[in-house]
């Protein structure tokens, strides 16, 4: 946002050079991220009037201008094309040095001699116009010859370029600004001029308002002014419109920007005559209804009723005969604006709710100054203040301006500022230190806080202004940031803090970069995909399943909890691979979500009255989903990845099992992988569903993804993932035996559960390892056979034949404890 130092000084006294403004500024939150000065190195710049444009023979560029700036024709070589002859321009004759040490000098181009500049804005450094020539015709009454300076009433100025948070509504004006300033400083705080009605006729003979929803429109005031005429602002006005980046259009469309700027507040003046029956309602868009805005651009207006969590809400502005006439907090109709003809107009000055600003302004893209306010939080008291500072700069150009009495003020749902406590301790233990009470007092009452003494502490009702300000104990800590801000961040003593004990990274933390870092070794590029998504994203996996659904969505794309990143990552691979990037491993860390009903444990959450409370929220579960998109990549180098990963984190006793496999992967290539102590689901590997690849993306020859998904929540559990000892196993000194078993079994019988019978059988192994799986002839149907190399070895002594032969029989009792038969 640009502030006008000049500006500022209307309100408060400013006497501190630049440079310490900006760091006041930047202490206060208002981050200032450059300054410049405008109005100085233009001595030599003066008015000329355009006479005559002519071709130059082989530049399809320039143009040969003849400009007249009281001394007789000059020739101009000139690039722009937005002017014609008789406008008026800025010219910089040979000799003058424009902002920037910039000198003209005579120029020869295609032969021609251009004796001068003409000017842009932005070349003049008045503003960021650099679209053409700045026509002075739109700004004043100009006169050739004329300095530039006493044409437009220039004076020198500093433009600040400040950067306001977004929970800093009071903060996006002037006045704003000011007041931060005068209260750091301790000094008074000036206000601007203010008109009065100055007819005795009321408003509600002429006009009508109306709020049909109050909970988007908390305020609706209108104000009637006649023996309106449409002009040129005065060149204060321009002016300072100018710096702050906006164009000058004409007095009435100026005064509502200049009003919107100085105090925050947008405000909207419609021709009364194109307005049906005198009358502005605010109500919600109904379904099928367009709009076109002032920018030229036909918008469909979305309708409510697409279910919980729907965002497609449009507040418009509408008349007498319900024709819509703008979009409303975001941007007026093409037909609802002044002309030159206008004589009376309905000033609307209103508040809406913020969340419904926002996201009209999005899903229509379109962001305006006023949506930019609206969406912060305007002051619900301010429209007829805003009225009368309007009435006051139209008066300027307009001195026979009528306003009629008893503006029409129309009330919705207006927010309740709300009241705080306050005392010392609070302040001691945000801040550190102890304020004094009076300075307490001074600092809140300077911000319009009302404050009273209240059993030894503060009672603090915040202004209505400040819609940042919450309640409970959220709104205290709210209160005492503000306090520090305005006593100041650098007043507050630095403080080295002492901790019983040393920080450090959870398990849980411990294991997520391991995890991270292996997969990355891997190969793999880590990724983040939205946690929110459509309707239609959810149901590619889980038609007609419950969803989470979050009630304040910015839009209907952006409704839903995702139930697995499954989704997301093909989408987000689908995108590389169709720009010829696919050759890649993507890896995500993230949470997702399961509908209470589809869920059988309930959500526990600790504290209340009584201990533990049972709260029937969604199921929230940590997973790392890995998507394997190279050339080879399949659920076999879906498995090698696991291999890899139950290695690195020493499991033991996961299989991969055969089981029906979840939505979004291949229904005969995926694995469940058990935690064989627990019976725990650890994850799946495996391959991704074809059809969910071909649903999103349709490009031909989409390869086979190989696919790893792992429930962390699961993993992280010390009594269901259970670790190997990291400690390497010293080799024996003594010489090992190796034999080979093999065993016929039932197809039931899984080759990981024999194994692991095998391993337990004698304290003798070393190691079992499946080397072979055999079906076929000599088999009996239903069966196949297994063959194992199994290694026997002792620390203390060299196995005896008798021992290897006991251990043997050990293996084959434990293998028929599971039905299996030696072949």
């Amino acid at each position: 946002m640009k502030i006008s130092l000049a500006w500022l000084r209307e309100f408060v006294d400013l006497p501190e050079p630049v440079s310490e403004l900006q760091e006041i500024l930047s202490d206060l939150g208002l981050v200032v991220e450059g300054t410049e000065t405008v109005g100085e190195s233009l001595d030599d710049v003066v008015v000329a009037r355009v006479d005559e444009i002519r071709a130059i023979k082989g530049a399809d560029r320039v143009r040969l201008v003849v400009v007249d700036a009281g001394d007789g024709p000059l020739e101009i070589v000139c690039g722009a094309m937005n002017f014609e002859v008789g406008n008026y321009v800025p010219l910089a004759p040979v000799g003058a040095v424009l902002p920037g040490g910039f000198e003209i000098a005579a120029r020869t181009m295609r032969g021609v001699t251009s004796h001068g500049m003409l000017c842009s804005s932005r070349e003049l450094r008045m503003s960021d116009d650099h679209q053409g020539l700045m026509i002075l015709d739109d700004l004043i009454e100009p006169h050739v010859g004329e300095r530039l300076l006493d044409a437009l009433a220039l004076t020198p100025d500093v433009i600040f370029d400040i950067s306001v948070e977004g929970n800093r509504p009071d903060a996006w004006s002037i006045e704003g600004v000011a007041r931060d300033l005068a209260v750091r400083l301790r000094r008074p705080l000036r206000g601007p001029v203010l008109a009065s009605p100055n007819v005795t006729e009321t408003s509600d003979s002429f006009a009508k308002a109306g709020i049909d929803d109050p909970e988007s429109c908390g305020r609706l005031t209108v104000s009637v002014l006649r023996n309106v005429r449409v002009a040129l602002s005065p060149s204060w006005v321009a002016q300072r419109l100018q710096h702050a980046g906006m164009r000058p259009i004409s007095n009435v469309v100026d005064a509502s920007n200049f009003v919107m700027l100085e105090l925050g507040q947008p405000t909207h003046p419609y021709d009364a005559a194109s307005v049906a029956g005198h009358t502005i309602r605010v109500r919600r868009a109904r379904p099928g209804e367009t709009l076109t805005t002032l920018d030229g651009v036909e918008r469909v207006l979305a309708t409510p009723g697409r279910g919980l969590g729907d965002t497609g809400e449009d507040c418009v502005i509408v008349d007498g005969d319900d024709q819509i006439l703008g979009l409303a907090g975001v941007m007026g109709g093409a037909s609802s604006g002044t002309s030159d003809e206008t004589s009376d107009v309905l000033l609307e000055a209103a508040f809406f709710d913020p969340m419904t600003i926002a996201r009209s302004s999005k899903r229509h893209g379109l962001r305006s100054e006023a949506s930019h306010r609206f969406e912060r939080g305007v002051d619900p008291e301010l429209g007829l203040r805003a009225a009368a500072r309007f009435v006051a700069v139209l008066q300027e150009s307009v001195p026979e301006l009528e306003w009629l009495a008893a503006p029409l003020d129309v009330r919705g749902d207006v927010p309740v500022p709300p009241t705080l406590t306050l005392d010392d301790d609070d302040l001691k233990g945000l801040l550190g230190i102890t304020i004094d009470r009076d300075d307490l007092t001074s600092i809140l009452s300077g911000m319009d806080f009302t404050v009273s003494e209240r059993d030894g502490g503060l009672e603090v009702t915040a202004p209505s202004r400040r819609l940042d300000i919450r309640s409970g104990h959220l709104g205290r800590a709210d209160v005492i940031e503000e306090i520090a801000r305005i006593y100041s961040y650098r007043r507050i003593p630095r403080h080295n803090p002492a901790w019983p004990e040393v920080g450090g990274l959870t398990e849980r933390q411990m294991l997520r970069r391991h995890l991270r870092d292996v997969i990355v070794d891997a190969g793999a590029f880590e990724a983040w995909t939205p946690s929110l998504g459509s309707d239609a994203d959810f149901d590619l996996l889980y038609p007609g399943r419950e969803r989470v659904r979050i009630t304040n969505p910015l839009s209907s794309d952006e409704s839903v909890l995702r139930a697995t990143m499954i989704t997301g990552l093909v989408r987000a691979w689908a995108r590389n691979f169709e720009r010829g990037t696919g050759d890649v491993v993507m890896a995500e860390f993230g949470v997702v979500f399961e509908h209470p009903s589809e869920t059988s444990a309930p959500h526990v959450a600790r504290g209340g009255v009584g201990g533990a409370l049972t709260l029937n929220l969604p199921r929230e579960n940590e997973r790392l989903t890995v998507i394997l998109g190279r050339p080879d990549d399949d659920a076999r180098s879906a498995v090698a990845l696991w291999r890899l990963l139950e290695g690195r984190l020493g499991l033991d006793d996961v299989v991969v099992r055969a089981s029906e496999a979840p939505a979004g992967l291949h229904p005969t290539r995926t694995g469940t992988l058990v935690d064989r102590a627990s019976g725990r689901t650890l994850g799946f590997v495996g391959e991704v569903d074809g059809e969910l690849v071909g649903a999103i993306t349709t490009v031909p020859g989409v390869r086979r993804l190989g696919l790893l998904d792992i429930d962390l929540d699961a993993v992280a559990d010390p009594d269901v993932a259970i670790r190997r000892s990291p400690l390497v196993r010293v080799p024996g000194r003594f010489p090992s035996a190796v034999i080979d078993l093999a065993f016929v079994t039932p197809r039931t019988v899984h080759a990981a559960d024999l194994e692991f019978a095998l391993r337990g059988a004698s304290d003798l192994i070393e190691s079992v390892e499946l080397f072979d799986v055999y079906e076929g002839p000599g088999l009996s149907e239903g069966s196949r056979s297994l063959a194992y190399n199994v290694r026997f070895s002792s620390s203390e002594r060299t196995l005896s034949d008798q021992e290897i032969s006991e251990a043997r029989a050990a293996l084959i009792a434990a293998a028929s404890s599971l039905g299996a038969q030696l072949r």
